[in-house]
């Protein structure tokens, strides 16, 4: 006989049979269920082995051990399920031996204990018997429509007399007979039957006759009592087989046994195949007395004659029960006489059985609390629900509260009007509802499951899951049969149910309540069986019913799973909803629908409605009686634990504040940061007409500081005045902002007035803040709120190495929180660390210990190293809880914010066999006390789900230190980690836990996102290559490799790798490797040109003691020239790619360009003498034979040299033109090397690019006599004006002594008469260019041409501008922007150039841009519009810029920032504001032309909302024109009498305006031809056409209708001003004008 052991923590081995098990096992028993250790320990000194436990009493342990109620009831209960699996176990392996008999050896050899090898036997071997669980009979009486058997199971053997009212039963397997024709089956089942019914009335007792279970007689393969089913073809076959008792018995009996022979009950048997349905017929006997009183009843058998082909009745015989079995009376005479004794005590029998007395009433209340409790006083907070449910009955829907307050994942409903009429008819009034189907449930490829979980808005709305259609759905969901439904959606509901189970939740996290309000029907009960499958257990599943009718089919299905006593333990009958609802409201940890508060603008509050707040699931609404619904109890009982959890580590949470607000603990220390927050606050919210709509204030801390606990209080405390909220990141900008938007104008009247709104943003990325604010700005522009209005504050907290340095770079919205305390911090330190040491342990306020100490380094770090050290003495390194506390010390050491989810971790420790209800007790139980001291367990605020990390990083580090000691290292335990199958395939919280282990290897610290320094590698891999060796960074990374499906993404970190360390060969195989993988990859394409351009650098550097020669120069020149095509192939793919914008190809070519033009300018045939020669090869066809033969395959590339480089330097030419110079932030998507500084490497580069291409003596003798054009155009790059971006980058480069001189130079190498020399475009360019450059400098220089020269010069440009490059048209719209002296003939010229200019440069740009967002990539402003003419009405940034030069650079920041910059008055003399209008948000140039002239706004939130007569500067960008600092007039604009009156001469018709207000009316007159003039005076008006002024009176009737028409109209009152009008019109020719009236 083979016993099954399991291992205890102890390491013994438990035997399956707990007789056997000793005292310690016993201990590790009652460990493994979550008993607390003190009444272990109790047990085992009363020396409880397996057999005292087997004995043990409830009473016994409470009395003897002091035990609460609560554990003594789960040790019984868990003792009773051990003893009854236990002796199933032995019953099923007794029967295995009786019946393989002497074969059990070659059984016994084939059993295996891995599940894999249990699949491969095979169904039909003669050895496999399937599993045979004890069933329950059908009670007595009742109909076997509301009963089910599940086949194999065996029955109760059969039965004879007992009382005479308990049936007696016997079996009749009827295999064959069911098999049989109509009159033979019919024959065999009335002799069958009769004879049992005439032996039971003859004694007078009750009996119950079943066909289809296995009797004594059974087949072999059977056991007695086994349910095997028979198919019944017709029910009536069965039926119509008592006529046989009018054949069989006398006429005046016949009547009386019909009576006694109850109905036929077909009880379905479950198969496992399920191909045909199969009963078990059973007919119950109930010979009452006054039926059978004084009579022997005696019976003529039908019997079927083969022979005679017909049944006749064999002699008729009185039948007797004896044991078990039917048998003739012997002693007819004697069995009369005894008859009325039996009679006698069949009537007694049955008056005891009418006899009732009181049952005993079961304590459902008390049940359904513990169930739903697990023994605890309350119902946990953060466990989740799952109700599968049907038809809810109409006055059960006013009693679901109950349902309302708990965190209702989804529900699994099969009622198909729930939708209209029932339970989520109900509940949507109260709870925002998300309405699915199974199919929803679907994973499609490529999305994770925190993807899924956003989709479905899991955790933050209910689904509803609708299992059998819903009838209000006009889609294609319609309600269907049981079978059709078993077809069709049984698929469905099993991926549906693994998916939520395996994936979304782990166990242990949530219970499954039926709710059984209806009818049972097979859907429903197959949902049961698909959670019991798929949790692995009934220990969450509750089953909550009113019917005792419904209850039974429930259980019956149910009992196919589990046994009766799992099944009637886990359930709770006989209490109604409203029952159930009035129960559990006690023990619930909120009250009832407790309405929450929001502040509103007028000072006083409105209610949150629940339901709006679950729609705007991307913000935690922080409200005002916050946490106020909270149960007191709760409290009383959590309070200690939530402080220490706080002080030991774990993140502030709004309980911890609260508790703190009302006194229930200790206050939470403000640091000196919280002051500065709330100090900016209030500056923001301090009204200014030139205020933004959305301000932003910074937090930046080092990690551990208290940086988010100061976030959370700055909320906290200003959410009576502001409206508060935490934005969730995982969520879209533009769905949080649409949140935001919402929660800003709640319950408010007018969008103009209400509370700003605090959000926010714990630990997210720069640009995530930037997109929302962005998305905020359009939304507030869009509403047209008006200028000064604060609406949002964006509060940003994020973890930075460097958080002092971030605040100076801009203190007026930045502040930094250090581990460094201050006087007054160090004092409300050390007195609450006193407080809290009288309370708890100074291991359990870790964390709060180190604030105290100030994170001094020596001073903290020897502390740390002590507290490891001295924690870790006595450990067991062998065991698995200390290869959890390595593996997540490892990625909490290397990896920031990382964890591993409770559900690995318990994976880990192998605990889900042992899982329980007390989840959380048995993973505490399972560490050892080590483990917990320095193990925190965090929890998701959404989710509820937990996850585990070491209390603080410098605890972290210093375990990995001291646990690896001197025999491993980190890269043993990362390749330990790495390759732990069971963590890497546990299913539920997979995604994160694969982020975290990439993360591992391949995520580079970043100073932009708050790391201490840029590194090359990840932090392990840079630790390992540094610490370790560098060969086991790169095995490492290989086996990375091979686990992450081989990633492009680590070939490309191994090509890094290897070149970094010289090994070129491994680097270029790595190398090709990611790019086959990912040919379109810029980045990846990048580090392969990265690959060979060190590669080469290696190679020249190795022959820096040699002389080069073509020989041994011609494998660095190979490797070189691959180098240029793998950047060339990086640009390419960067330019095709609409995503993004990486030029490091472009980079990589000019740099690889530079060294091997350094290279070949060092052989002797290219040397100075010879230089010549080098130009020569390079630039035409000529090949030197020193280089002929060994150089052949590489003349073309070498020739295309040039070329390559002038294109690439080109391109980063124009591209910084474009755009300003920011940092990228995606991780995945950086270049191998950044360029810190581009403008200065391109004027660097240029430079040595175009010294290679001249004569290097020339560059000290700059006599010009001997250049040629193509020597001069070197020279000019050389002096640094070979494109508009190093020119411009003259005037602010103060390493130059001259700037003028050289723009001079560089003019004087261009040709002296420029107008006859037909130069190329780019020469064009370049030249205007210089002179724009030269101009900013001096006016009066002698080289710098006339202004109109260079208008005439710039019509050498193409007449069609597309085929203009992107400068010239920049420098077409310099050239000819109107001047203020310029008549209106030669404006309408110019703005008519600059018009066609402006539209070709937004093409450029568009395409340019691609599909990044303006606002990453934000333009750049080259030049500003001035007060002058000529050169001097363009001025350059750099001008501007040395304004602000004499502030600090905070200071400079804070003007750029808020604006003030423009209203310096040097500012306004300098620069020149221009006219306009805003229509629909735009802004509109006044030009004196019929088109209209739009201008985009560099900061698009400046824009009036309202159609405004504004004023602005002009910026010229590679966009085109921009305006800055737009400003609405503030009193009446007066035009010029000159431009009206040229206006009236340009025969323009004209609406003539008294009032600005007006304006706004006729603008859209423009449409019908009109022009304009705002604000007419009667001195204007007489500067036109009249002699003496003229008085105004009001008139409002124009229409606008009459305007657009251009109708004659005009005020009565005025005749001598409208025919003053018409006499000008006369003159001019104009027959149309419009007055519009003060």
């Amino acid at each position: 006989m083979v016993t099954k052991t399991e291992t205890g923590r102890t390491g013994q081995e438990r035997p399956e049979d707990p007789q056997t098990w000793t005292e310690s096992m016993v201990s590790d028993w009652l460990r493994s269920i979550g008993i607390k250790e003190t009444y272990i320990k109790k047990l085992h000194e009363e020396e409880v082995d397996g057999r005292v436990l087997l004995e043990l009493s409830e009473d016994f342990l409470k009395k003897e051990t002091g035990m609460k109620s609560g554990p003594a009831l789960l040790i019984i209960k868990k003792r009773d399920e051990l003893s009854k699996s236990s002796q199933k176990a032995q019953n099923q392996q007794e029967r295995l031996e009786k019946q393989t008999g002497g074969k059990n050896d070659h059984l016994a050899s084939g059993i295996k204990t891995d599940d894999s090898t249990n699949e491969e036997i095979k169904d039909d071997s003669e050895f496999v018997i399937k599993t045979k669980g004890d069933s329950k009979l059908r009670p007595f009486g009742t109909k076997g429509e509301d009963f089910t058997y599940v086949e194999s199971n065996v029955l109760e053997p059969e039965s004879g007399v007992i009382d005479l009212i308990t049936p007696c039963h016997e079996y009749k397997s009827f295999k064959i007979a069911a098999t049989l024709d109509r009159q033979r089956l019919q024959a065999k089942f009335a002799k069958e039957l009769l004879k049992f019914a005439t032996g039971c009335v003859n004694m007078r007792t009750n009996g119950t006759i079943h066909f289809g279970v296995m009797d004594s007689r059974g087949d072999s393969g059977y056991v007695h009592g086994e349910i095997v089913g028979i198919p019944v073809r017709d029910k009536d076959m069965y039926c119509d087989a008592l006529d046989y008792i009018e054949r069989g018995f006398d006429s005046s009996q016949s009547e009386r046994i019909r009576l006694c022979i109850g109905a036929l009950q077909f009880i379905q048997v479950v198969c496992s195949n399920g191909s045909q349905e199969h009963y078990v017929v059973e007919v119950d006997i109930e010979p009452s007395v006054s039926k059978v009183k004084n009579n022997v009843f005696s019976v003529c058998l039908p019997n079927f004659n083969e022979k005679a082909n017909k049944v006749h009745l064999e002699k008729k015989t009185a039948y007797r029960r004896v044991g078990s079995k039917s048998e003739p009376v012997v002693d007819l005479n004697e069995f009369h006489q005894n008859m009325p004794y039996r009679d006698i005590q069949r009537e007694e029998a049955e008056t005891r059985c009418n006899f009732t007395t009181p049952e005993l009433c079961q304590n459902l209340g008390k049940k359904l609390i513990m169930l739903m409790t697990d023994g605890k006083k309350k119902m946990e907070k953060d466990k989740w629900y799952i109700l599968v449910t049907n038809r809810f009955q109409e006055k059960d829907l006013q009693s679901i509260d109950f349902l309302l307050n708990m965190n209702v994942l989804c529900v699994f409903d099969f009622d198909e009007d729930s939708n209209v009429s029932g339970l989520c008819h109900e509940y949507n009034k109260h709870h925002v509802v998300n309405r699915h189907f199974m199919q929803n449930y679907k994973i499609s490829s490529g999305m994770t499951i925190k993807d899924f979980e956003s989709h479905l808005h899991l955790f933050d709305q209910i689904s509803w899951i609708f299992c059998n259609g819903r009838s209000d759905y006009k889609g294609n969901e319609p309600p269907c049969d049981e079978k059709t439904w078993v077809k069709t959606k049984r698929t469905l509901l099993k991926d549906c149910v693994s998916l939520i189970c395996k994936d979304v939740l782990p166990k242990g996290t949530f219970k499954v309540i039926f709710l059984l309000t209806s009818s049972v029907e097979t859907p429903f009960l197959n949902t049961f069986y698909e959670f019991i499958t798929d949790m692995k257990g009934h220990e969450d599943i509750i089953c909550l019913g009113e019917s005792e009718e419904n209850f039974k089919k429930w259980q019956t299905y149910a009992l196919e799973s589990c046994d009766m006593d799992t099944v009637n333990n886990s359930s709770v009958v006989g209490m109604t909803i409203s029952q159930v609802n009035a129960t559990l409201q006690q023990v619930q940890p909120t009250t009832t629908q407790a309405s929450k508060r929001l502040p509103i603008h007028v000072k006083g509050e409105c209610f949150l409605d629940l339901r709006e707040e679950e729609v705007r699931f991307s913000l935690e609404i922080l409200s005002l009686n916050h946490y106020e619904e909270t149960s007191g109890d709760l409290i009383e009982s959590e309070k200690e634990t939530i402080e220490q959890q706080f002080y030991h580590g774990g993140k502030v949470t709004w309980m911890n504040l609260w508790l703190a607000e009302k006194k229930v603990v200790g206050e939470v220390i403000h640091r000196d940061a919280y002051s500065e927050v709330n100090s900016l606050l209030n500056d923001c919210l301090n009204w200014s007409l030139d205020r933004g709509s959305i301000s932003c204030i910074n937090i930046y801390h080092h990690p551990g500081s208290g940086g988010s606990t100061v976030a959370r209080q700055v909320l906290w405390n200003n959410r009576r005045a502001l409206r508060c909220a935490v934005v969730k990141h995982s969520y879209s900008a533009s769905v949080v902002s649409e949140h935001a938007v919402w929660l800003r104008e709640y319950e408010e009247k007018d969008p103009q007035k209400c509370l700003p709104v605090l959000l926010l943003f714990e630990d997210c990325e720069q640009e995530y803040l930037e997109d929302v604010k962005y998305e905020l700005e359009v939304a507030v522009n869009t509403k047209k709120i008006a200028r000064g209005t604060l609406c949002f504050i964006l509060l940003s907290c994020r973890r930075s190495h460097h958080p002092e340095k971030m605040c100076k770079e801009s203190p007026h919205r930045n502040v930094s929180v250090t581990h460094k305390l201050s006087d007054a911090e160090k004092d409300q330190f050390s007195k609450k660390r006193r407080k809290l040491e009288e309370q708890f342990k100074p291991e359990f306020i870790l964390t709060f210990v180190l604030m105290c100490e100030d994170f001094k380094s020596h001073k903290i770090t020897e502390y740390v190293k002590q507290f490891v050290k001295h924690l870790l003495q006595g450990i067991d390194h062998t065991s698995v809880v200390t290869k959890l506390v390595q593996y997540v010390a490892l990625l909490n050491t290397h990896v920031q914010n990382s964890f591993m989810s409770l559900s690995h971790c318990e994976s880990l420790l192998a605990l889900s066999i042992h899982m329980d209800r007390f989840r959380h007790h048995s993973f505490e139980t399972a560490l050892s006390e080590q483990a917990k001291l320095v193990l925190i367990h965090l929890r998701d605020e959404n989710t509820y789900i937990t996850s585990i990390r070491i209390i603080h990083p410098l605890v972290a580090k210093e375990i990995l230190h001291q646990l690896m000691g001197d025999k491993q290292q980190q890269s043993d335990l990362a390749l330990d980690l790495l390759n732990n199958d069971v963590l890497f395939e546990h299913r539920f919280g997979k995604d994160q836990y694969i982020k975290f282990l990439r993360d591992l290897f391949i995520t580079r610290h970043k100073i932009i996102k708050g790391d201490e320094f840029d590194s090359f590698f990840s932090p392990l891999i840079d630790h390992v290559r540094e610490k370790e060796c560098p060969d086991k960074a790169i095995e490492l990374l290989k086996e990375a490799y091979k686990r992450f499906n081989e990633d492009a993404l680590f070939a490309q970190h191994l090509a890094r790798l290897n070149y970094k360390h010289d090994r070129f060969e491994d680097a270029e195989k790595w190398a090709e490797t990611a790019v086959a993988k990912r040919p379109n990859n810029s980045y990846i394409l990048d580090t392969k040109g990265q690959v060979y351009r060190q590669w080469f650098t290696a190679k020249c550097k190795a022959m820096e003691q040699n002389e080069k020669t073509p020989e041994n120069t011609v494998d660095a020149v190979e490797t070189a020239l691959k180098a240029i095509e793998c950047f060339q192939a990086c640009g390419k793919a960067a330019v095709a790619d609409n995503e993004t914008m990486n030029n490091a190809g472009f980079f990589g070519v000019v740099e690889v360009g530079c060294v091997l033009l350094k290279l070949i300018s060092s052989l002797h045939v290219f040397s100075r003498p010879n230089h010549h020669q080098f130009m020569k090869y390079l630039l035409t066809d000529y090949i030197p034979l020193e280089i002929e033969k060994p150089w052949e395959h590489f003349h073309c590339k070498l020739k295309n040299l040039q070329k390559n480089m002038l294109e690439a330097l080109e391109w980063v030419s124009e591209d910084l033109s474009y755009f300003q110079t920011d940092v990228n932030r995606d991780e995945e998507k950086t270049s191998e090397k950044t360029i810190k500084h581009p403008i200065h490497w391109l004027v660097n580069k240029t430079s040595v690019y175009g010294q290679y291409f001249i004569d290097a003596s020339l560059t000290k003798n700059q006599s010009q006599v001997r250049l040629t054009p193509l020597m001069k155009r070197m020279m000019i790059y050389y002096k640094g004006g070979g494109n508009i971006t190093t020119i411009f980058s003259i005037l602010t480069n103060q390493k130059h002594d001259d700037r003028q001189s050289v723009l001079e130079h560089i003019i004087s190498f261009y040709p002296s008469k420029p107008m006859s020399a037909n130069m190329p475009q780019k020469d064009l360019v370049n030249y205007i260019a210089s002179h724009f450059a030269l101009s900013c400098l001096s006016t009066q220089s002698s080289k710098l041409a006339a202004f109109q020269d260079l208008q005439k010069l710039s019509n050498q440009l193409p007449k069609e501008k597309q085929k203009c490059f992107p400068n010239a048209l920049f420098l077409l719209v310099l050239l000819f922007w109107p001047e203020e002296h310029d008549n209106e003939k030669e404006k309408e010229r110019k703005y008519e150039i600059v018009l066609s200019a402006v539209e070709h440069l937004q093409k450029y740009y568009e395409k340019k841009l691609k599909d990044i967002p303006p606002r990453k990539k934000r333009i750049y402003t080259h030049f500003f519009l001035g007060n002058g003419a000529g050169f001097e009405k363009i001025v350059h940034k750099s001008k501007v810029e040395t304004i602000t030069k004499l502030f600090s650079v905070s200071e400079r920041r804070q003007k750029w920032f808020s604006g003030e910059v423009w209203k310096m008055p040097v500012i306004a003399k300098l620069l020149r504001r221009v006219p306009g209008w805003t229509e629909d948000e735009k802004v509109f140039l006044e030009i004196p032309t019929e088109k209209t002239f739009q201008i985009p706004a560099l900061n698009p939130s400046t824009i009036p909302h309202s159609n405004e007569n504004v004023t602005f500067y002009l910026g010229f960008t590679l966009k085109g024109p921009v305006a800055l600092n737009i400003t609405q007039f503030c009193t009446r604009y007066k035009p010029p009498v000159t431009r009206i009156q040229a206006l009236v001469n340009s025969r323009i018709p004209l609406v003539l305006c008294t009032n600005n207000n007006n304006v706004a009316r006729f603008l859209r007159c423009r449409a019908a031809g009109w022009h304009a003039c705002p604000s007419f005076l009667n001195n204007e008006m007489s500067g036109l056409c009249f002699s003496t002024p003229l008085r105004f009176t009001p008139h409002s009737s124009v229409s606008q209708q009459q305007a657009v028409r251009g109708e004659q109209w005009a005020d009565k009152g005025t005749p001598s001003l409208i025919n003053g009008l018409r006499d000008v019109c006369s003159r001019v020719g104009s027959q149309r004008f419009l007055l519009g009236s003060r």
